[in-house]
């Protein structure tokens, strides 16, 4: 019996496995116009695929492929053209602004400082959301805003200048600021770019530890190969704003599907782990 059928004829199983599913994306297309005479130019073709409770999503794929449209999709900044988004069985694009506030964190490429702030601070307007008009932040939003600073292993950051840490600590405190939100869903936009390799994997074993304990459901863009490999549960790969495939790192890591939609030459191995890693070949 397959584990297809052997799962369909139990019901109560099926019923934990669709319980754990926290988002949805159901054939989401997106396109604009940037002429009114012309037809509109897709940017986001049908694109579906489901996270879970405590599960890490990469939407992987190279510049141009869609990835950042995709999360501002799911983030509810742009609605879609066609489909639906699904957070906890909620149409994201029907909450209200401060209800996806309060559920969903974005992590950007770029946080700029609209003023000086501590690292403190700075967390702390995570809290905005839940917060009322006219009302100063509470002892509990300052010790919410603390606790994320020690999730992320930067407490001993709470009272430097945003101005005069490093990039990867200036990375930890955005974290942190998101994850003073308090939210359901987390997405981050290619949040390892322009750190360097112990950064990066401080942020994202950072980032898993965070799903799996506090069941996180989090959606990662990224170029990076490798580091969706060794960390992401699900992979979604996008070409021209197309999905190509979705599913585990070892499903989508086959050497001919992303030679074609990196065009570079490429070996893909697989340790004792079971994950794939990626080497550049020199060109041929």
């Amino acid at each position: 019996m397959s584990s297809g059928s052997a799962l369909a004829r139990n019901p109560a199983e099926s019923a934990r496995l669709a319980s754990e599913v926290r988002l949805s994306v159901e054939q989401v297309s997106y396109a604009y116009s940037a002429n009114p005479t012309q037809a509109p130019l897709f940017t986001v073709e049908a694109t579906s695929f489901q996270a879970r409770r405590g599960e890490i999503v990469a939407i992987l794929g190279p510049n141009a492929s869609g990835k950042s449209t995709l999360l501002k999709l799911i983030s509810g900044a742009l609605a879609p053209l066609s489909g639906r988004i699904l957070l906890n069985g909620f149409v994201i694009h029907t909450l209200t602004p401060r209800t996806r506030a309060q559920r969903i964190a974005v992590v950007q490429q770029e946080s700029p400082l609209l003023f000086p702030a501590r690292a403190w601070e700075f967390v702390l307007q995570g809290r905005h959301a839940h917060g009322h008009s006219l009302r100063f932040e509470s002892e509990e939003d300052v010790l919410i805003a603390n606790n994320a600073l020690a999730q992320v292993g930067a407490a001993e950051l709470s009272d430097r200048w945003m101005d005069q840490i490093s990039g990867g600590e200036k990375q930890r405190v955005i974290l942190a600021r998101a994850l003073a939100q308090q939210p359901l869903l987390l997405l981050l936009d290619e949040p390892t770019l322009h750190l360097d390799i112990a950064a990066q994997i401080g942020l994202l074993d950072a980032l898993r530890r965070l799903a799996a304990e506090n069941r996180y459901t989090v959606v990662v863009v990224t170029h990076e190969l490798n580091l969706a490999a060794e960390y992401a549960d699900q992979v979604v790969l996008m070409q021209r704003g197309r999905c190509l495939r979705v599913g585990p790192p070892a499903n989508i890591y086959q050497r001919e599907l992303l030679e074609q939609v990196f065009q570079t030459p490429l070996s893909v191995e697989f340790g004792s782990s079971g994950r794939p890693r990626v080497t550049v070949l020199p060109g041929t």
